[in-house]
């Protein structure tokens, strides 16, 4: 593995870096060569759906959180990195990397319609069509408009599942195939 390519996973409100998703794309990183560093931010305020108050605590919560957690990282000494979000911490993320300069690929799972006005470079995006955290419309806008691909997986929430197991599994190889060759494919922009 070159210690140079680092992947950074910025989980979501509930959902951990132990999740499906998450637990997932770490291991295609780790497959991939990245050196692997989850930031496990913790003490959100429960019922923050719809209520934008809590929204604004989970981000300053989560935010800097990640500040403390990364800033023993020397990102010059890195040759790629990877920044993999989950909901929230597609807005982290992609913030992160935007105010430090740092050119990143991104995969933005779930993102949230505020993640957008920070993402930068290279990036793939996953969303559910019946998310209740995010309108698909606004998502399929802001792809569009930054050349982001979308992959959408029809009737499914905010983690990506429908309920039926067996087309959630299928979802799940599906994304991570589709992560896994973005990770593949040559990039000019780190």
């Amino acid at each position: 593995m070159d210690d140079r390519r680092l992947a950074v996973l910025f989980p979501g409100i509930g959902y951990h870096c132990d999740k499906p998703l998450l637990y997932y794309s770490a291991k295609l990183a780790k497959a991939a060569g990245y050196a692997v560093l989850p930031v496990p931010y913790a003490g959100f305020p429960e019922k923050v759906r719809g209520d934008g108050e809590k929204m604004r605590a989970c981000l300053e919560i989560a935010w800097s959180q990640a500040e403390e957690m990364l800033s023993p990282v020397r990102w010059a000494d890195c040759r790629e990195i990877l920044f993999i979000g989950k909901s929230i911490g597609t807005i982290v993320a992609s913030k992160y990397a935007q105010e430090r300069g740092l050119a990143v690929q991104s995969v933005l799972l779930t993102p949230l319609a505020e993640t957008f006005p920070f993402v930068r470079g290279n990036a793939i995006a996953f969303h559910g069509t019946a998310d209740p955290w995010a309108e698909t419309g606004a998502i399929l806008a802001a792809c569009r408009e930054r050349g982001i691909p979308l992959a959408l997986t029809e009737g499914a929430n905010h983690s990506l599942e429908t309920g039926d197991v067996l087309r959630d599994l299928r979802t799940l190889e599906t994304t991570m195939a589709s992560i896994g060759a973005f990770l593949r494919r040559p990039t000019d922009c780190c």
